[in-house]
Formats: structure tokens, sequence, C-alpha cells
């Protein structure tokens, strides 16, 4: 079965939304609850992230997750929390 956009949308925001402000993780914790198969699963996750009120970072500074290379954080971004639509 694939995974949908919005089901990827919404396991971001719920994983972001548990971890709570200030609190980061790694979009591939959501890849693994979402498929076995995770990897292929994690240009997705980054281009929709983009879309959604988080942040992502790389070593402690704000990156575009689309074009970052190497490991991301996720994380709430309060600055855009109120734009989820």
């Amino acid at each position: 079965m694939a995974v949908t956009d919005d089901q990827m949308a919404e396991a971001l925001m719920a994983l972001a939304e548990a971890r709570g402000t200030g609190k980061t993780f790694c979009p591939s914790e959501v890849a693994r609850r979402l498929a076995d198969d995770w990897r292929p699963l994690m240009p997705e996750l980054r281009r929709i992230a983009a879309a959604l009120p988080l942040e992502a970072t790389q070593k402690g500074k704000p990156v575009d997750p689309r074009r970052a290379r190497g490991p991301i954080r996720l994380s709430l971004d309060q600055s855009r929390a109120g734009s989820r639509g």
C-alpha cells in the first residue's frame, strides 16, 4: 500500500506536536512509522515538510528540507504554526 501525501503530512505534524515546542525529530522517525521500506519515503517527507509549519535545521541552522544534503531535524515552526490548513 502506497503512503499518501496527506498521511505523511499528518504523521509529520503528529510527531512534531507530540514532541512539542523546541524539540526536534528526524524525518526518518516518521518514515519508519509509515513503511517497512522507509528509505524511499525520505525525499517525499522532506518535500511535504517544506509546506508544513515545520522548521528544518542542519547543525542548528535553518535549511530548506528539499535542498539540504545529509541529515536534518524538524520541529514546530512557531512563526508559521497558525498557517496550518
